[in-house]
């Protein structure tokens, strides 16, 4: 595959070029690697591409980890609490330490449910989610788990791999594209999402 577009918000972009270019380098090195051919295979059954071969998600989706874990790129999984308590939310949200968190909040007397936050792939402070997933799971990403490990000081970068509308067209509908996710972030402002951003859009 290759890259068509990059977009740096908040000198994402910037920030990998001066510090971390090996990382940046890494990441087209994947992207350069992954072979779309392999993944042209699945026949639709939408009603409007019946019988045609498009590209399927689960298998891209895979020649990516693939490529990334040569590369030492691993998950990052972290737990947390959460509870119903707005003022109590807003006193433990920062809280790192997730026994600390607990603690806090049942001293309050409110009950710890226990979830998580995870990102695809991360190296030396620097997340990557490659997403070929519906229009909506991009905002997710950005909004929640980027900033989330962001906020956290886990990261410095997170980087959003995303196909082209070219790409997108020969897909399952509903998944998020390039130029779309773009429009988004620019009209929702320069501040937001508050972590330094490198949208990358890719085509076969």
């Amino acid at each position: 595959m290759r890259i068509n577009q990059l977009y740096s918000h908040l000198n994402g972009l910037e920030y990998l070029i001066v510090h971390k270019k090996y990382i940046l380098a890494e990441i087209e090195s994947v992207i350069h690697s992954v072979d779309a051919s392999l993944a042209f295979k699945k026949i639709s059954k939408e009603k409007d591409k019946v019988g045609e071969t498009i590209y399927a998600p689960k298998i891209l989706n895979k020649l990516f980890e693939q490529e990334f874990e040569t590369f030492g790129w691993r998950e990052l999984r972290t737990h947390y609490y959460v509870n119903e308590d707005l003022q109590t939310t807003r006193d433990t949200v920062h809280i790192v330490d997730k026994k600390t968190q607990k603690k806090e909040i049942e001293r309050r007397g409110f009950v710890a449910y226990n979830t998580y936050n995870q990102v695809d792939f991360v190296k030396d402070r620097v997340a990557v989610e490659v997403q070929f997933g519906k229009y909506f799971a991009v905002q997710y990403d950005l909004h929640v788990k980027h900033t989330f490990f962001f906020e956290r000081g886990d990261i410095d970068v997170g980087v959003e791999i995303i196909p082209m509308h070219s790409l997108m067209s020969e897909m399952s509908s509903g998944v998020a594209w390039y130029e779309n996710e773009l429009t988004n972030i620019v009209r929702e402002g320069r501040s937001n999402p508050s972590v330094p951003i490198v949208l990358i859009g890719i085509e076969p």
